[in-house]
């Protein structure tokens, strides 16, 4: 059992590491549990400190585009149109990995995913580091992602020495995940950066594949970001009646709902997508730590940042719906 604090001691965080620890790093996207992504031993404690699966590949986390190509065998031209364009940022790579990589990094896998993540703390982290940081959401798995220092410390308190606070996260979903096949990117994890604008840099054909059953690429188990009080996706007024003896907490897009219910949190007054966005997994938790006993809530539009949102709300419904 560790002691753990929270702090903005980045050399602190570099020493941890340094010595085979765990630390969690904020990141644009959510908190990320880090570990020297080199040191079968530190990846070994992320996957036990989650209770992650380690068929269920991890984020190799770098500086700059010329790290990530010290990890990687190769890196198409595409590949390298998007970088220009999106790196730092919420979108990772999926490339055919280097000897150099471990194994267990990539569950197996001739292919790491790669990411370099827009947040000025941990960019000077990995700056002063020499090696990579494997980085899955720093909470247990399975469980709604943390976006903020507190939600890391309620979830992994007494399993990792060291927070690095570094703020709310400002994108507040997972970033994209892509890979390169014959011309063809594909999105292996909704995020981040849209379908449409990686068409736009890349011109090339992009057409997504989750393999939720049996993961290619990190973050593509179809339950998952699910709350510990039941969730239940679809149309709000049908699912208040069918829960009307029970204490309803309702999340909503820009509108509310005009149930009685017990809570109910509005993700974007504005309609804003990026606004729903990086709010998200905050409404999830306050809702699911409130004195309710079922959440629901209702889609998005489908267009845009909306379809990853929506992805992350089925999922957490999964096994309820």
């Amino acid at each position: 059992m560790y002691n753990t604090s929270i702090g903005k001691d980045i050399e602190k965080a570099k020493a941890l590491l340094e010595a085979g620890e765990l630390v969690a790093i904020p990141t644009e996207t959510v908190y990320g549990l880090a570990g020297n992504g080199l040191s079968e031993t530190a990846i070994e404690k992320i996957y036990a400190a989650k209770n992650r699966p380690q068929f269920n590949p991890l984020i190799l986390h770098v500086a700059s585009i010329e790290q990530a190509e010290r990890w990687v065998a190769e890196m198409p031209l595409s590949c390298k149109l998007l970088m220009n364009s999106f790196s730092p940022g919420p979108i990772t790579y999926l490339l055919p990995k280097s000897s150099l990589v471990p194994d267990l990094v990539t569950a197996g896998s001739s292919r790491v995913a790669i990411r370099i993540p827009n947040h000025p703390m941990t960019l000077d982290l990995l700056h002063r580091l020499d090696f990579p940081l494997a980085a899955p959401s720093a909470n247990p798995s399975g469980y709604v992602s943390p976006v903020s220092a507190a939600h890391v410390l309620q979830g992994l308190t007494g399993k990792i020495p060291y927070i690095l606070d570094g703020g709310n996260c400002s994108v507040g979903l997972e970033s994209t995940i892509v890979g390169f096949e014959n011309n063809i990117v594909v999105i292996h994890r909704l995020g981040g950066i849209t379908a449409e604008q990686i068409f736009q840099v890349s011109g090339a054909e992009v057409k997504t594949v989750l393999s939720h059953a049996s993961p290619t690429a990190p973050g593509q188990l179809k339950s998952h970001y699910a709350t510990s009080k039941p969730f239940y996706l679809g149309d709000i007024p049908a699912l208040c009646q069918a829960f009307h003896d029970k204490k309803i907490g309702v999340l909503s897009f820009d509108k509310r709902s005009g149930q009685a219910v017990a809570e109910e949190i509005l993700l974007s007054t504005a309609g804003s997508m990026e606004e729903a966005a990086e709010g998200l997994y905050a409404a999830m938790r306050a809702l699911d730590c409130s004195d309710i006993d079922v959440i629901v809530a209702g889609r998005l539009p489908d267009a845009g940042i909306g379809r990853a949102i929506n992805d992350r709300l089925e999922r957490a419904a999964y096994k309820n719906n």
